[in-house]
């Protein structure tokens, strides 16, 4: 069964909905030196480094790390210690493709950087890379950050820019389209609410629909960053 990484504020029916389609969820637990609006995001505390192993930060929950123990996940922990304040909380908010690792690389982690440096390094100036990005495939990517979407399509990938906001992200104005879905298989996308109730989810369908992904919508109404789905 393959385990899902979320928020710990996931909803009872997002949960459930989750597990209807045959995921073990995992809850990422509260980390109180981040700031609340992403105090339990997946994509900010830990990063998938390959089909059975992750990399954590140092102060995870150690309920968290004897879960993962119980699944006989691995893990490895990051050098850098996550702090409140940007750019102390983007050490592991990297996009990890099969041949390329995308990241603002001042900022990742010395110890993540060790293990991805067989693959083509791209450096944006957005820290916050896998919040800003929602994964189609290994070349096809959806976000609303200018500066990644041009890097990106310089780099042969297929983007679909959106405008930024219509994501609700609790005590921010808006959240990131990445950190509302995740692939849950190489053609399902599963997100924090619905793709009808967003005002570019057209734009959405077309491109998933494109690369033949279907989405399925965890909840009802807006969308909600949650921090990314991620799935091992």
């Amino acid at each position: 069964m393959k385990c899902c990484f979320v928020d710990y504020r996931i909803s009872f029916k997002e949960q459930s909905n989750l597990e209807s389609i045959g995921l073990d969820v995992l809850k990422v637990s509260k980390f109180n030196k981040l700031y609340m609006a992403i105090d339990g995001h997946p994509d900010i505390q830990i990063h998938i480094l390959d089909k059975n192993t992750l990399m954590v930060h140092p102060d995870i929950d150690k309920n968290f790390l004897n879960n993962l123990e119980k699944r006989n996940i691995k893990y490895i922990f990051s050098k850098k210690r996550l702090l409140e304040k940007y750019p102390d909380n983007i050490a592991l908010n990297a996009v990890n493709l099969k041949d390329y690792f995308i990241h603002n690389l001042n900022n990742t982690d010395s110890n993540l950087l060790s293990l991805i440096n067989h693959k083509k390094l791209i450096s944006v100036k957005q820290g916050y890379t896998k919040c800003s990005c929602a994964i189609v495939n290994n070349k096809a990517i959806i976000t609303s950050d200018k500066v990644i979407a041009k890097t990106l399509i310089n780099e042969g990938f297929d983007i679909l820019l959106l405008p930024p906001g219509d994501i609700l992200l609790q005590g921010l104005d808006y959240g990131f389209i990445g950190g509302c879905c995740g692939l849950i298989s190489p053609n399902k996308m599963a997100f924090f609410g619905d793709l009808r109730n967003y005002l570019y989810g057209e734009l959405v369908l077309e491109f998933l629909d494109k690369y033949n992904i279907k989405p399925i919508y965890l909840s009802n109404g807006k969308l909600i960053d949650r921090g990314s789905i991620l799935v091992l």
